[in-house]
């Protein structure tokens, strides 16, 4: 009898010290699950069928705003942007029991929204009926803006490129509209019939080269100069130009006033692209404004040393702000996203229209590395664009054009390019110019003429098809006669090549359609060197 005591004590000591043992696992694992339901960054959470919170993990704090405790027992349909989401992923998850980087938006402490991954699953209890769901979300809101930005920059780039080419043919097109006239005014006397319908002609083609300059400014492959040039000038300029004469006769209720800081310091900039950009942005704060209103330019000084809306970073430094008021009706949040895509436009036809208009500025801003900040509501919109500044003083006035100072003295130059049409026009205005002028259809005919001739300068086209481009064509050129003067001459081309041509020794750059000021200014200086 007592040996079969001491074997039942002997076992249930052991069942307690395994029972023991358990136990201790069981509280480890717990500890371990409760670690990890404490330290996960993404949100873990049970709710009942009705949509009762009953469990969410702490990490709803960094998400959310809330501390847990908040939001236990409260119904979750509160935290939906739009409620019939949540039913949706409610019959989703009984339709199949489970669901995977489900996406819906929730809004949390003042306001904030946030776009949620949501992998979830249907729980049940012991006899299969549905009890509740339970699941984890994970803010994605930041994983969604880089693949937007990433889109509309893939969109920009691809739209640019089409552009590029489009801009390069209409260049050639437009040579001889532009071209010709100008040639022919100079024969007309004075009080000819035909020098007033010449003179619409060659405007009609200016006004179309401009277009197309809009479409090499979206492109944003086109080789342009940036020269110290002050802001406060560019305004001015451009108030008394004719384009804002024409503005203010199709606006006259829009009145226009500045502020202008008088100490404002110099950017490097194109000139051609910053008054682009303003007339662009005026324009387009006189289009919105729909009975009477006022448009403010101003410009100021300003240190920036944090992002701003829109930029995840920014080089810090001093940057002049550049901005255009109007007290029109504002952009919508859905026009808002769109505003900088080119061709979009809510414009009146007739009066402005192409849809390029702040595509281009948003281009421009690109190329000079400075940032945009639209402020917009029911009393208005800001458009604020950020320049960094430059150091460097203003360059002396041009003096005005004259033939008389272009004229040759009968130098050779070679022309070079694959369109007919444009070495004819080149032709005669190096002709009317005082020159010598030889043409060739391309690069391998212009390698070929030199190897037997010399020339004192080569005009020389950067994109021909078929054959070797003005790049392959001026290397081959130099290995002949080293040293060898040219002139770049495109209606579009890429930074690089015009940048590694110019690196071996060829000069200006000039794009297409090209007027006796062009050709004759830089044709001078090239030859002068």
């Amino acid at each position: 009898m007592e040996k079969t005591r001491e074997i039942f004590r002997n076992r249930l000591e052991a069942a307690k010290s395994e029972t023991e043992k358990i136990n201790n696992a069981l509280q480890e694992r717990d500890k371990q699950y409760h670690e990890i339901f404490e330290s996960i960054k993404d949100v873990y959470y049970r709710t009942a069928l009705n949509g009762e919170i009953l469990l969410i993990s702490p990490s709803i704090k960094d998400v959310s705003g809330y501390d847990a405790s908040e939001l236990i027992g409260r119904s979750v349909l509160e935290l939906y942007k739009d409620p019939a989401a949540r039913e949706k992923l409610v019959g989703e998850l009984e339709a199949s029991g489970q669901v995977t980087d489900y996406e819906v938006t929730l809004k949390f402490k003042n306001g904030r929204e946030i776009i949620s991954s949501v992998t979830a699953r249907l729980v049940c209890g012991d006899e299969g009926q549905p009890e509740g769901f339970a699941g984890v979300m994970r803010d994605i809101s930041e994983k969604k803006r880089l693949q937007t930005q990433l889109q509309k920059s893939q969109k920009m780039e691809s739209l640019g490129l089409l552009a590029g080419g489009v801009a390069h043919d209409l260049n050639n097109v437009l040579s001889g509209i532009v071209s010709y006239p100008e040639l022919l005014l100079m024969d007309l006397p004075g009080d000819s019939k035909l020098r007033k319908p010449l003179e619409t002609m060659q405007q009609s083609g200016l006004r179309a080269a401009a277009i197309v300059q809009d479409l090499l400014t979206m492109a944003r492959g086109v080789a342009t100069t940036n020269e110290p040039l002050n802001l406060n000038d560019a305004v001015r300029e451009y108030l008394s130009s004719p384009e804002f004469t024409m503005l203010k006769q199709y606006y006259p209720t829009v009145s226009v006033k500045t502020t202008l800081d008088p100490d404002l310091l110099n950017i490097g900039a194109s000139q051609v692209h910053i008054r682009k950009v303003i007339m662009n942005l005026v324009s387009n704060a006189a289009e919105v404004i729909k009975e009477s209103g006022n448009i403010t330019i101003s410009t100021r000084n300003r240190y920036v040393d944090k992002p701003l809306k829109g930029y995840d970073e920014i080089n810090k430094g001093d940057y002049v702000v550049f901005s255009v008021s109007d007290n029109g009706s504002g952009i919508s949040s859905d026009d808002l996203e769109r505003i900088f895509e080119p061709f979009y436009t809510k414009k009146k036809m007739g009066r402005s229209g192409t849809g390029l208009g702040l595509s281009v500025v948003w281009n421009v801003m690109q190329d000079h590395k400075g940032y945009i900040d639209v402020a917009t509501g029911g009393n208005g919109t800001t458009f604020e664009l950020y320049f960094p500044i430059t150091r460097d003083a203003l360059l002396k006035k041009e003096i005005p054009f004259s033939i008389k100072d272009c004229k040759g003295n009968g130098e050779t130059i070679l022309v070079v390019d694959d369109v007919e049409s444009q070495r004819e026009i080149s032709c005669r205005m190096l002709d009317t110019l005082g020159y010598n002028c030889k043409a060739v259809s391309g690069g391998e005919q212009a390698v070929d003429y030199l190897k037997k001739n010399s020339v004192d300068l080569v005009l020389l086209d950067m994109i021909m098809d078929p054959g070797i481009n003005g790049h392959e064509t001026y290397k081959r050129i130099i290995k002949i006669h080293p040293g060898q003067k040219a002139i770049i001459v495109s209606g579009f081309s890429e930074t690089e090549d015009v940048k590694k041509t110019q690196a071996l020794g060829a000069g200006k750059y000039i794009k297409k359609p090209l007027t006796l000021e062009k050709i004759g200014l830089a044709v001078k200086e090239e030859l002068r060197k």
